[in-house]
């Protein structure tokens, strides 16, 4: 017996079966007379309306059989559920899905079966309509048009049973909206009389629902707007603009007892089939607690006003020097007091000190003048523990007293000093640390616990800002800290450019001899190798690109976190990049036995970014992809667009990394632990890729778990289709044939010795080429004046005279102006090259020196020269 397979959308399936509610109901004369006329139209014993559950298939209505349910891994409808197409078994003993099946061996002994998928609304297949004979029996075309049509009517009443529940769920809710709401709701005909009120509205206005049905809603209203409402509804259904219908506004309402209350009303329209609006619903909210609230809220109102703008302002305040005496005066304003101050408490070897921030001015003659000028300007402290101030400020007391003169503290008051009436000293605790206080006189209000507890968030706005206070001078020795370190980084990193740019030409040098005469070897045409030689030499090669590599990844590295690598952002084709980069790891990828699969674009994926960087992190990608892969194994390149991007995701079948070490994979010089394996590599090349990505305004990410292989992926933006210029990044280099009429004549100006002798070699095998050789520029110079060669190929670092300065002498000179200057240098940095270009040298070549860019350069620059015979 063979069970239906699973259908891939199970999952909704069996979501839109739940949400019939169906399963498990009882039988309906509906389904019933369906199956009756099937049974009657077909002349067969058994017809069903089959719905196919999780692990049963349940029959909503069955004719000819006894039970209500059988197991889903018996069904046949299971089988047309799966193909979610019709299903016809004119004779099961000849199906091998069913031969063996419990149903076809047992009761009901079935032998023919035809079943049509029931898909309500025309979405996922939920059950079968489906016929069963004992005997075999064909089916024709015909007969499977009628039992379609059958079908559509379960589907119909399916359909139907959805919407009625769906409608009676609605009116249970709309009664238990309108009766058991919260807020009070009055529906009201065209005419202003009330057709309904529901509890809460009774209850909230005070009368009985007798006493309102019928009524117009006017009573309800204050009598000085009773006698305009009829006016709101007649002007609404004259297309007048409304006022409150379909808007709300706070207005009041009238209680049968005369008292008014505030309520928000919101008058919506109620329209028949037509469009008409053949009643209305009025909503009342009762506001009475809202607006109690709102008294109490506006006592607060100008404190919170001084909260606010004390902490937003709080910077511009502090830089002024004006937070304190701002402070102070909205202190004197919420409590209408004649006299403030507000200070910051410094604890000291004996007891707390008191350093005044503000103070109102009380001086009333020259030398109490003087002493308020010290108190504000912080020169001077209180430190007296006995006095009103003091009980504060020293033990965190609240001192509040209606009669100053009469007060234990209240110390003595020279002659001349302002009346006091009343004082109040508050302590300002941050957690249980005393940091300051603020004092009021003479306040207009009364002083007691109520106006300490409605002055508390201004007491504790105060606490935040004196600890702020403090922050600041702490803050600014922390910028000036960080400026001193910043400069110090600076400096460090312009000393690593400067060190990275000397270590590049240092070891480009001798990799130029290296790879140069490894490349000149394998090529050899007079002495060939042997495929023993060849083999080895292609070794040294490969292990000194291999090097080269290395430092060029070092380097690049370096340059991006320094900022010094430019980007040309532009609009390119990604398919570019990738045909690119795949064929430049063509060979790569034969020789490790890797099979490439590229996902067919359906359209030509635009996005903004370099080129170059961009084919850079493909062939990082791709290159990791070979070298962590399987043997024979895969990797898959596809493209997809995700919003305003475009994602790229490079698939390989390797070994896997544990999500647990995914956060590593991106960090520079760490290789998991490979770097005890036989796979060679930095450990930075998914670092560069993050940098390069991101400075393209794009992501980077990787999706593997132990075993199953790894995705790496990257996504990019994507252009505007209009600004793409297809012509862009095409492969393929031009060639300039040379005139064998003529020998032409290269000077080489380097002084390193293994240099000349490679370039020698490398000229021996171009008989078109005259090479002549100076060790240094005052050389060449001299060389050049008396034979003028075709083209100059000269070294920037050289004894004396360097390579700019010569190219400087060259540039002046009338005779030899037109001779065209390459630069060859182990100075290979981006910087540097483009140093060269602006200089003014034709082109810039680097060392290693790759010979067929070397040769197709000189073949480009020869061909402009002027035709002579050799």
């Amino acid at each position: 017996m063979q069970a239906a397979d699973t259908p891939h959308n199970e999952a909704q399936r069996l979501a839109a079966l739940q949400a019939l509610n169906i399963l498990d109901t009882p039988l309906e004369a509906s389904f019933d007379r369906i199956t009756q006329l099937a049974r009657e139209i077909f002349d067969v014993p058994i017809a069903l309306v089959s719905l196919v559950d999780k692990d049963r298939q349940w029959f909503k209505s069955r004719q000819g059989i006894d039970a209500c349910e059988t197991e889903r891994r018996v069904s046949f409808c299971a089988h047309a559920i799966a193909q979610d197409a019709f299903l016809v078994v004119e004779d099961a003993y000849n199906d091998l899905r069913f031969n063996d099946n419990d149903l076809v061996s047992d009761a009901p002994f079935i032998r023919f079966y035809a079943g049509y998928p029931l898909r309500p609304n025309g979405g996922l297949p939920v059950g079968t309509l489906c016929l069963i004979d004992r005997k075999p029996r064909s089916f024709s075309a015909r007969e499977q048009n009628i039992l379609k049509g059958l079908a559509q009517q379960v589907e119909e009443l399916l359909n139907q049973r959805t919407l009625s529940e769906a409608l009676t769920s609605t009116a249970r809710r709309f009664e238990a909206l309108f009766t058991k709401s919260a807020t009070g709701k009055v529906r009201i005909d065209r005419s202003g009389n009330m057709i309904a009120v529901n509890p809460f509205a009774v209850q909230l206005l005070g009368y009985t629902e007798d006493e309102l049905i019928g009524k117009n809603v006017a009573i309800l209203t204050p009598p000085d707007i009773a006698s305009h409402h009829d006016g709101f509804i007649a002007r609404y259904l004259s297309g007048g603009e409304p006022k409150i219908i379909g808007r709300g506004r706070e207005v009041y309402a009238q209680h049968k007892d005369g008292h008014v209350i505030p309520v928000h009303l919101a008058v919506n329209t109620i329209p028949n089939d037509q469009g008409e609006v053949v009643e209305f619903l009025g909503i009342l909210t009762d506001l009475s607690d809202i607006h109690a609230a709102n008294q109490r809220t506006n006592k607060e109102q100008s404190l919170l006003k001084v909260l606010h703008q004390g902490i937003t302002d709080y910077q511009a305040l502090m830089s002024g020097e004006r937070l304190w005496t701002f402070l102070m005066e909205a202190l004197r304003e919420l409590t209408d007091s004649d006299y403030a101050l507000i200070g910051e408490v410094l604890p000291t070897d004996t007891t707390n000190a008191l350093k005044i921030h503000a103070i109102t001015d009380l001086s009333w003659n020259a030398e109490s003048r003087q002493l308020m000028e010290s108190l504000r300007s912080g020169d001077m402290m209180l430190t007296n523990p006995n006095s009103l101030l003091g009980r504060v400020f020293a033990f965190g007391e609240v001192v509040m007293t209606n009669d100053v003169y009469t007060h234990i503290q209240r110390g003595g008051f020279p002659l001349g000093h302002p009346t006091l009436s009343n004082y109040l000293g508050v302590p300002i605790f941050n957690g249980e640390e005393l940091i300051g206080m603020y004092a009021i006189a003479n306040s207009k209000q009364p002083l007691n616990q109520g106006l300490l507890d409605w002055l508390q968030p201004f007491t504790d706005t105060c606490a935040l800002l004196i600890n702020l206070y403090g922050q600041m001078a702490e803050r600014e020795q922390v910028m000036h800290d960080l400026a001193a370190a910043r400069d110090q980084a600076e400096k460090a990193n312009k000393s690593k450019s400067e060190f990275l740019s000397s270590m590049s030409h240092e070891l480009r040098t001798p990799l130029n001899a290296i790879i140069g005469f490894s490349q000149l070897l394998g090529k050899g045409r007079r002495d060939p190798l042997s495929s023993k030689q060849q083999r080895q030499i292609n070794q040294i090669e490969k292990s000194g690109q291999h090097l080269l590599n290395l430092i060029n990844e070092v380097l690049d590295l370096a340059r991006i976190e320094a900022g010094q690598m430019a980007l040309s952002i532009e609009p390119i084709l990604i398919e570019n990049v990738i045909d690119d980069a795949c064929s430049t790891l063509e060979a790569t990828m034969e020789a490790a036995d890797i099979t490439l699969i590229r996902s067919p674009l359906s359209v030509p994926c635009q996005v903004v970014a370099d080129y170059t960087r961009a084919k850079q992190v493909l062939l990082n990608l791709l290159s990791n992809a070979i070298k962590y892969n399987c043997e024979a194994g895969t990797i898959t390149i596809a493209v997809e667009q995700c919003d305003d991007s475009i994602r790229i995701n490079i698939t390989d079948t390797g070994f896997g990394i544990s999500p647990k070490r995914h956060h590593e994979l991106f960090e520079p010089f760490n290789r998991l632990d490979a770097e005890y394996g036989a796979i060679e590599g930095t450990g930075i090349g998914l670092a560069i890729t993050r940098q390069l990505i991101e400075r393209m305004n794009g992501q980077v990410g990787v999706e593997s778990e132990l075993g199953n292989g790894a995705t790496f992926w990257f996504t990019l933006p994507i252009a505007d289709p209009s600004t793409l210029n297809p012509a862009r990044h095409t492969s393929g280099i031009t060639s300039f044939p040379i005139n064998n009429l003529r020998a032409y004549k290269l000077l080489y100006i380097e002084d390193n010795p293994t240099n000349q002798r490679l370039m020698e070699d490398i000229i021996e095998d171009i008989e078109e080429l005259q090479l002549v050789m100076a060790p240094s520029a005052e050389i060449g110079l001299e060389l050049m004046r008396q034979s003028p060669p075709d083209i100059v190929l000269m070294d920037i670092h050289l004894p004396g005279m360097n390579g700019f300065q010569a190219l400087d002498v060259i540039q002046k000179d009338e005779q030899l102006r037109g001779i065209h200057i390459i630069a060859l240098s182990a100075n290979a940095m981006e910087r540097d090259i483009k140093h060269g270009l602006a200089a003014g040298f034709d082109a810039y070549l680097t060392k290693p020196l790759d010979i067929d860019r070397l040769a197709t350069t000189l073949t480009k620059f020869i061909s402009l020269a002027p035709g002579k015979e050799p």
